[in-house]
This record gives structure tokens, sequence and C-alpha cells, in this order.
């Protein structure tokens, strides 16, 4: 089922009434999610990742703009009658009723042609839990589950009336770092075998770049770029881009594009051709995997301590024009490199294609002219 929002916009009264107006949560959305694919919504707290996901189910109303599944406007539609399913961060089990019923419930209030007899409810819920993988734990009640296992009820709960939409919201917030890696693989793995236009909400960007077929990452309502999880790594359209996605962050530093070169402070780092003329002020920002052990390399850092993680080596250092919040640079590089921790610097090159440039006014992206 293809998703389309038109200008979605919602806002909600400011609470602070001195201030006055209107706090605006999601900002004139404009793009379609594709039928049958995996998208994240992505960004910080507060985002309006939350709000945009329960405009689509039908939870919050939206104050300007169109909600199309396929060709159908369901703007005004009722939440029920919209065809969704919903999985939330805290499961929302009745603790009372067992896995099987609890399972069963959304099928108990259909109505008219949709009314199921309970032998067709059996088997709908039989197969749901065999597609979450619980079918030996029906019997029990939600106080018997691990995290993990909750989880897979609710979403088999949210499968079980074949919805036409599937909306995840935070889902792996309550479980521990092997549970979430474990849940998350399950969720991938159910949604291509349902074939379910799933939207995916987290804050957690490798969650969402690891399983997404799409990621959009938002920022106070508003989108700032959406595309495949790799294309948006590899090529962020500004600097909070740039910033949110990656693990370690980007290292991001104060410089200048003058005279054909890149400069991180006084360091000439690349030669490049722009479409700017004359001295222009820049954030530029390296990702992680973008230095070269050089010694020879334009940037020299002040060398402070290696972290061995196996294959890879992560070289800690500190320059002057340095502007990342950790106060660090992270370097990451193969652990067959070698690094003389008896000298006070280290040099490096840098990969271009890993090197952005930011406006320092607007935060936008300077794109770098190839030949």
């Amino acid at each position: 089922m293809k998703i389309v929002l038109k200008n979605l916009t919602k806002k909600f009264p400011n609470r602070n009434k001195k201030q006055g107006g209107d706090v605006i949560a999601v900002n004139n959305f404009d793009f379609e999610i594709p039928d049958g694919k995996l998208v994240g919504l992505l960004g910080p707290s507060g985002c309006g990742k939350s709000t945009t996901l329960n405009l689509i189910s039908g939870l919050e109303k939206p104050t300007e703009g169109k909600i199309f599944f396929g060709e159908d406007d369901v703007t005004k539609l009722p939440a029920q009658q919209r065809g969704v399913g919903l999985v939330f961060q805290s499961y929302a089990l009745y603790p009372h009723l067992t896995v099987f019923k609890n399972i069963r419930f959304p099928l108990e209030n259909l109505k008219g042609e949709d009314k199921l007899s309970k032998e067709e409810m059996e088997k709908r819920v039989k197969e749901a839990a065999s597609l979450v993988q619980i079918d030996e734990l029906l019997d029990r009640k939600p106080s018997e589950l691990s995290g993990g296992q909750q989880q897979r009820v609710a979403i088999a709960r949210a499968l079980v009336k074949a919805p036409r939409v599937l909306l995840l919201d935070e889902p792996l917030s309550n479980l521990d770092a092997r549970l979430r890696l474990q849940t998350r693989e399950e969720i991938r793995r159910i949604q291509r075998k349902t074939d379910i236009t799933t939207i995916f909400v987290t804050h957690d960007q490798d969650e969402a770049m690891s399983i997404c077929d799409l990621i959009v990452v938002m920022k106070s309502g508003e989108m700032m770029q959406m595309g495949r999880p790799q294309d948006v790594y590899d090529d962020p359209v500004n600097l909070f881009v740039a910033k949110f996605l990656g693990t370690p962050p980007i290292n991001v530093f104060e410089g200048k594009i003058e005279n054909g070169g890149l400069f991180i402070g006084d360091d000439r780092v690349l030669d490049v051709k722009t479409d700017t003329s004359g001295t222009k002020n820049v954030y530029v920002a390296v990702r992680p995997e973008g230095f070269i052990i050089d010694d020879n390399g334009p940037l020299k850092c002040e060398l402070g301590r290696l972290e061995v993680m196996g294959r890879d080596v992560s070289i800690v250092s500190k320059h002057a024009s340095l502007i990342s919040e950790s106060g660090t640079i992270r370097s990451i590089v193969n652990s067959d490199n070698t690094v003389d921790l008896s000298l006070s610097h280290v040099n490096f090159s840098l990969k271009p294609h890993k090197v952005f440039a930011f406006d320092k006014e607007t935060e936008e992206r300077i794109r770098f002219i190839d030949g």
C-alpha cells in the first residue's frame, strides 16, 4: 500500500500563554512512501516523528494537508477504518489475558461483513504467532514473557487483522542491546515476508540504517532528507544530517575554501573546485573512516591514544580547529596500520568522498565539482 503525504502539517496550541502562537510539530510534509517498503522516521526527541505516525494512523487529525493510502484519501477517516496495525513502545498488552487472547482481541471487535467465526479467528491467531515465532507461548500471560517475547506478541496482534499498513513507534526502546539487535532483525524478516508497507519510528540511527529501505531524517517538525540509508549517509544535504548519521559521529572542524583549496585551520587538506569565489568560511566534516595515516599528510593532529576494536583501530587525537562535541577526533583505520605512540603528533591525508563542506551561516552543503 503506497502512502502519500501532501503538505501535511500539525500544529498544537502553545502551553506557554505568554509566548502565544502555535507549536508546529509537523511542518509541510510532502513525500511518498512506496508500496511494500520499510521506511524509518528518524530524528532526535521532539522532532515530530511520533506525531507524523499518529497522523498516518488517524490518532491525530492534521491541521493542514492530506493523507492518501494508495488512491484513497484517508485524511478524515477514523483510525479504526484505515486498516493500520500499531505497535507501541510500551507493548500495551492486557496482563490478565493469555498471549492467544491478546492476539485475538482485535478480531473480536470486527463487526458486520468483517466478523469472523471462532475457527477463523483461531486460524489467524496461529498464523500470526507462527510468523513472529511464538507458537509455543500462546498459553502464557505477559508477565511470564521476556521483553523481546512481549514485543513479538504486540507485533502479532498488529498483524492479525492483515493491515494495509504497519506502524511501529519506538518498538525496541525497552529492550536491552542484545534483544534490540535480535528484534530489529525479526522486524525486517517479518516485513519482507508479509510485504506490508511499514513505517518505523526511532531515534536510533543504527536501527534505522540497518533494516530500512528508506529513511526520513527529521528536525523540528521538518524533513531534512529522505533516501536510501547509505545514500543519505554518503551524501548529506546539510550539517545536521551529516552529524546525526554515523557511529562514531562525524568529525567537524572550522575551515575555509580559498584559492582552490579546502582548509582545516591552516592545513590545506584537499584541492577542490566549487561554485564559490574568494574566501568562504565553512564547516569541514570528515567521516571517521575518511582518514589515512600518512607521515606526509597535510592534516597534523595531536596524538592521544589508540582504541583497539578488533579488525579496526580508533585513533583518538585533537586539532585546534575541531568543534565536535566530544572534543576529540576519532579516526577509524585498519588494525594493520601502525601508529608510533611515542610521537606527539600524527599526520593524515583524507579520502575526498568522505569529506564534506557546509556553509557556516546556513549549514547547507557546499558541493565540490568533479574534474
